[in-house]
């Protein structure tokens, strides 16, 4: 392996319609580990299946990297293209002694399998071309190029998270690197792929921790220095079951479209299998410092909906104001609103000091911005209508008037408003109700106070009119 100055990772998905949640975290840990290291993040798409790869699928994961703010260096590279590449090393194998030719039938190796298991004997399959001489081989006819691994001994990975793994080399068989066709596996391709990409950490799924053996075995015959293995266990459900519909969402954009912000989701995902002491919030910077392979766990990790929104409110509440603004322009992208007006855009960011502090999502944020956003008459919802009743809008009218000549601070407006409520008898959260449903139309607001000053005298006035004066 490189040495730790020239660190390079990188992120080989399946294109398969989108970016799966675990994927995602995978792709993470790749940058985070890069980044943090002044290494290079790498991108291949792992397109040999031609029937799923389509551009679709392809750029599916492409916005789904892109939205998750993880940058690459590098073109992107399809491993479909680089097949010519992957059959030549096939054939430097094959010259050098370390692959052969083998003539067997798929019918022959099935039928190698149902003796061996009618016999109780291992079904591995031992192909009888191994050895033979070139001029037995029959000439014209269709063959694949195996692997000669090692029948005695074991091969060892040395995995940075799981430890030490040892596999009987008896266990495995001599596997095809070439099929009849002339094309390659997809076990060759990762390993020729990774090699000449320059990976010095192979960091992905424990899904994976069983084909780490074969292709150290690739690497030995080509006499490549292995890149140091790190499986990570795989993403559960709140029940501790894999991963699946069942549990809500599986792709990166359906929490792009559930409002959570970029930072938010790195940080969780971050957090989602690997430790820094009692580390739980933090930004990329704290992230790409502290990350490393030592501190990710051996068991599954699980998805918590809860945790993701108290991460996802710690960060809300710590962006400048202009980048939740464009934030928000993002989600309403994805989720297809109508993009905001100047206006709009400006009412939200004067007022996003009542806002942010709460919210646990973009959308929460939203729904509290209403008053900001929404234009007159107001229509209060349900539960704030229930507030303006006859003698609420009796109150609502003395305040219009009490309101055209005071001071526009907060002071003053909490004196007015105090004293009004004071007047008729009641404490001033009783008469807050009826002020949040004509200024905002909705029973749960920011302060009465930061609605009045953000909005102003003349459209406060406004509003209290309007609501004053609403039919029974």
């Amino acid at each position: 392996m490189a040495d730790q100055d020239a660190v390079v990772t990188r992120f080989a998905p399946s294109p398969t319609g989108f970016l799966h949640i675990g994927g995602a975290r995978t792709a993470l840990f790749n940058w985070l580990f890069a980044r943090g290291r002044g290494g290079k993040f790498l991108l291949r798409i792992e397109d040999t299946d031609r029937a799923r790869s389509t551009p679709e699928a392809t750029q599916a994961i492409l916005d789904g990297l892109a939205w998750l703010g993880l940058d690459h260096d590098g073109p992107v590279i399809s491993q479909f293209a680089r097949a010519e590449r992957h059959a030549e090393v096939a054939q430097q194998m094959l010259a050098a002694g370390h692959a052969y030719k083998c003539y067997a039938t798929p019918d022959e190796i099935q039928a190698f399998r149902d003796q061996a298991k009618a016999e109780g004997r291992s079904t591995l399959f031992l192909s009888p071309w191994r050895d033979a001489p070139e001029a037995d081989h029959p000439a014209g006819a269709p063959f694949v190029i195996r692997l000669k691994a090692p029948r005695d001994g074991e091969t060892v990975i040395e995995d940075a998270v799981q430890g030490r793994v040892t596999v009987k080399n008896a266990q495995l068989d001599d596997m095809v690197l070439l099929r009849s066709d002339g094309t390659p596996t997809y076990m060759l391709a990762v390993v020729v792929d990774d090699h000449d990409m320059g990976v010095t950490h192979a960091i992905r799924g424990d899904d994976h921790l069983n084909n780490a053996a074969r292709q150290a075995q690739i690497y030995h015959a080509m006499g490549w220095p292995e890149p140091v293995w790190a499986h990570i266990p795989l993403i559960h459900g709140p029940d501790g079951k894999k991963l699946s519909k069942r549990h809500g969402a599986l792709g990166v954009m359906e929490y792009a479209a559930m409002g959570y912000p970029p930072a938010a989701m790195r940080n969780y995902l971050a957090r989602l299998g690997w430790s820094h002491g009692d580390d739980e919030l933090f930004t990329d910077a704290q992230a790409q410092a502290s990350f490393d392979l030592t501190g990710i766990g051996k068991s599954p990790a699980r998805l918590d909906m809860k945790k993701l929104e108290n991460v996802a409110g710690w960060h809300i509440a710590r962006m400048e104001d202009a980048d939740i603004v464009a934030e928000i322009e993002r989600f309403r992208a994805v989720t297809e609103e109508t993009p905001l007006s100047q206006s709009q855009k400006a009412g939200l960011a004067s007022a996003m000091f009542c806002l942010k502090d709460r919210a646990k999502s973009l959308p929460d944020l939203m729904e509290k911005a209403q008053f900001v956003l929404a234009e007159r008459p107001i229509a209060p919802d349900e539960k704030a209508a229930r507030a303006l009743d006859p003698v609420s809008r009796g109150i609502l009218r003395e305040l219009t008037a009490q309101l055209q000549n005071v001071s526009w601070t907060r002071e003053m407006l909490e004196s007015t408003l105090n004293a009004a409520a004071e007047g008729h008898g009641m404490k001033f959260g009783k008469l807050a109700g009826p002020l949040r449903a004509a200024i905002a139309g909705r029973s749960v607001t920011p302060s009465v106070f930061d609605m009045m000053l953000v909005i102003g005298r003349d459209e406060t006035i406004a509003r209290l009119t309007d609501a004053a004066s609403r039919p029974e």
